[in-house]
């Protein structure tokens, strides 16, 4: 993937500025932008409980999207990202039996791709929880979150991975 060269109108450059001016620092969003962390996970068979190593996993990832998207300039879509990320990560560690778990964050041109791959084919079910349940609606939460910002969702790679696209603020689909 080539990356757009940097924007540079109008801004100094970082080691120019005196330091209390480089924490203000924001990146301007670029035509390219990537961030992907991989993990590993402890296989899991159906009914054990997640380990806590797990569990921290996705609270890293939702204060890895946070922070990449403050530094693309993308702070609207911090919360509502940082939920889809937990209930994607989620699925994909409760659910895949796998033991690595892919996180990637993109913005190219002005769409924002949230994908997460387990490497294990199958394809996750959209579900109506019952009032009662404590699980079970975290695909709902996120088609519900990804179609009120007008974007879309969905499974690729036979349902290893699992994706939501939403535009951003500076690049809204025609």
């Amino acid at each position: 993937m080539t990356s757009a060269p940097p924007v540079t109108e109008g801004v100094s450059k970082l080691g120019d500025a005196p330091r209390a001016e480089r924490q203000e620092h924001r990146r301007p969003v670029q035509t390219d932008d990537l961030m992907s962390v991989c993990f590993e996970v402890s296989p899991r068979r159906t009914g054990e409980d997640v380990a806590e190593r797990d569990a921290r996993q996705v609270r890293r990832a939702r204060v890895l999207a946070a922070a990449r998207l403050k530094f693309c300039g993308l702070e609207p879509l911090v919360d509502d990202v940082t939920l889809i990320v937990s209930e994607l990560v989620t699925n994909a560690i409760v659910h895949s039996g796998s033991t690595q778990v892919t996180f990637t964050l993109a913005v190219v041109d002005g769409v924002l791709t949230v994908s997460v791959h387990d490497e294990i084919q199958s394809v996750p079910e959209l579900c109506i929880a019952d009032r009662d349940a404590e699980t079970g609606r975290g695909l709902f939460l996120v088609e519900h979150i990804t179609a009120a910002r007008g974007g879309v969702w969905g499974t690729s790679d036979a349902g290893a991975t699992t994706w939501c696209s939403l535009p951003t603020a500076a690049g809204h689909p025609s």
